[in-house]
């Protein structure tokens, strides 16, 4: 221990003594632990340390949950190695504090940092290490780092290889892999977590176990049910997947004026069948036209696993209403799509992709949905017409099919396979401060989603775990716990795959250490 660790730490336990803090019991067990290989004080902060707030607020990806009335956490341990993991997790389980674990920041609805009840972050943003194996074409990466570190390291040993993942650089592998994960070339190898091999994760006795002694049912539950849920995820063996040296972008953009109603409604008969090589993307949004009126924009941000001249004959044969031209197409490696695609300037340098700190960041709320039928024209105006009307929320439409159509919707717990044409997403970004301008602009997006209500799934309104909407459900981990998890369980994962969840759940954690607003529940006691 270094002199300056001692000195700490005997300041610490010196203010424990004379403090009046109901918590202090649980910090002295965290300083004091058995399970400790290396100090633990350093990574410990109460708000009575000045860099408390900056610590809080680094991984606040959502500034609806950066305001002076947002709950705050008792104290952040920022863990440093295993052991801390470890301590945090019994330590917390016997003086009955509600743990946050947080590795990215981005969840949308700010679980892993936010609660009304008393509780403390677990912050895994050390966990970073990334260790690529070209030979074997797989990676090990802790949850900690992002996704654009993975990237970037897999892009220093090949540049043919690359991880179907997300286009946000920024956002942390742990949330991403567990809730289930999805980027550009999902119509070529599925999710994420269908191309997770292997996993560490420390359970709720504060043990470490890798895919072969946590055994297959919990291995499957943290593949796309979210880890939270069962336990501390430390990391993910992953397999690389082939890219070729050159890929194609375009970004191509319709409006009322040019038919955009057509290219939409085209889109959503053909988007989920194209060549499995071709993602295009459709996002709706409201502009001005050149009189100065609202209209709809559709945008059409796409990427194909080959060469400009393949791509221009699969469009002119399949989507020819797009009106694709080869001065709309630019050619680069993988990494410089994935920079493309989160709007960096050409030619920025792939160590962009290190960078932790997001390009900006705003207040903002996530919904949605998911399409299984082409929308008619005459929905399209109805919902363009609603769109103008509220301004705010965007639209975005995310092709399926392909490699997502073959994989079991039992597979893994995210069950929206075979049968969907496209996963909807809601959007509302804003910059303003203050609880009446959230509220306001958080219902914008309610009234959207209550009106698409006839032209998306049903019997469940199927949604996706990695946006998470607390408006579909939430759970007070009381005695009705399970039920009230039914409610947005069935939502993120169907019926089948929810109840598959229930039993792991019960099995690793059945006193519920592990919860949150939208947990995985454990059965009732008269079941169990």
């Amino acid at each position: 221990m270094s002199l300056f660790t001692l000195i700490f730490v005997l300041l610490f336990s010196s203010s424990l003594a004379t403090s009046n803090n109901p918590h202090e019991d649980f910090i002295r067990c965290l300083i004091n632990s058995p399970q400790l290989t290396t100090p633990i004080a350093g990574a410990i902060f109460t708000p009575d340390n000045s860099t408390f707030p900056a610590v809080l607020q680094r991984y606040i990806r959502n500034l609806r949950f950066n305001e002076s009335t947002t709950p705050k956490p008792y104290l952040i341990v920022t863990a440093l190695d295993l052991s801390h993991v470890q301590a945090s997790i019994l330590c917390a389980k016997q003086h009955k504090l509600l743990m946050k674990t947080r590795s990215g920041g981005h969840d949308y609805e700010g679980l892993s940092y936010v609660a009304e009840d008393p509780f403390f972050i677990l912050d895994m943003f050390n966990f970073r290490s990334i260790n690529v194996s070209i030979e074997d074409e797989t990676a090990w990466v802790q949850a900690g780092a992002t996704l654009g570190e993975l990237y970037y390291r897999i892009a220093e040993k090949s540049a043919t290889h690359g991880f179907p993942a997300g286009v946000c650089p920024t956002v942390g592998v742990g949330g991403h892999i567990s809730g289930g994960g999805y980027g550009n070339m999902m119509r070529k190898y599925g999710l994420t977590v269908d191309n997770v091999i292997d996993a560490e994760i420390v359970d709720v006795n504060g043990k470490l176990l890798n895919r072969a002694s946590m055994g297959e049912d919990l291995f499957w539950a943290i593949t796309g049910g979210g880890g939270v849920s069962f336990g501390v995820v430390i990391s993910y063996k992953v397999n690389l997947v082939a890219v070729p040296n050159k890929v194609t972008v375009f970004q191509v953009r319709r409006t009322s004026e040019q038919n955009v109603t057509d290219v939409a409604h085209k889109w959503l008969q053909v988007a989920d069948k194209l060549d499995n090589n071709l993602f295009i993307r459709m996002v709706f949004d409201v502009v001005n036209n050149t009189n100065g009126e609202r209209t709809i924009r559709a945008s059409f941000p796409s990427l194909f696993l080959g060469n400009t001249t393949t791509l221009i004959n699969i469009m002119d044969q399949t989507f020819p209403e797009l009106g694709l031209q080869v001065s709309d197409c630019q050619e680069m490696n993988w990494t410089q799509s994935v920079l493309w695609y989160y709007n960096f300037p050409p030619n920025t340098p792939d160590s962009q992709l290190l960078s932790r700190i997001p390009r900006s960041l705003t207040h903002l709320k996530r919904k949605s949905d998911y399409v299984k039928n082409p929308i008619s024209k005459l929905g399209l105006g109805l919902i363009f017409n609603k769109m103008i009307e509220l301004q705010l929320p965007v639209l975005t439409f995310n092709p399926y099919g392909g490699r997502m159509a073959e994989i079991s919707e039992f597979a893994k717990p995210f069950p929206h396979r075979a049968g969907n044409i496209a996963k909807i997403q809601y959007a509302a970004d804003w910059n303003q401060d203050g609880v009446d301008i959230a509220n306001h602009n958080v219902n914008l997006t309610r009234v959207l989603r209550a009106f698409m209500t006839p032209f998306v799934s049903k019997n469940p309104r199927e949604a996706f775990l990695n946006y998470r909407d607390l408006d579909i459900g939430v759970n007070n981990n009381g005695k009705n716990s399970f039920l009230e998890g039914t409610v947005y369980g069935v939502k993120y994962f169907k019926e089948t795959n929810f109840k598959r969840l229930v039993k792991v759940k019960t099995m690793v954690d059945p006193d519920n250490f592990f919860r949150n607003e939208q947990s995985i529940p454990t059965l009732p006691t008269s079941r169990k």
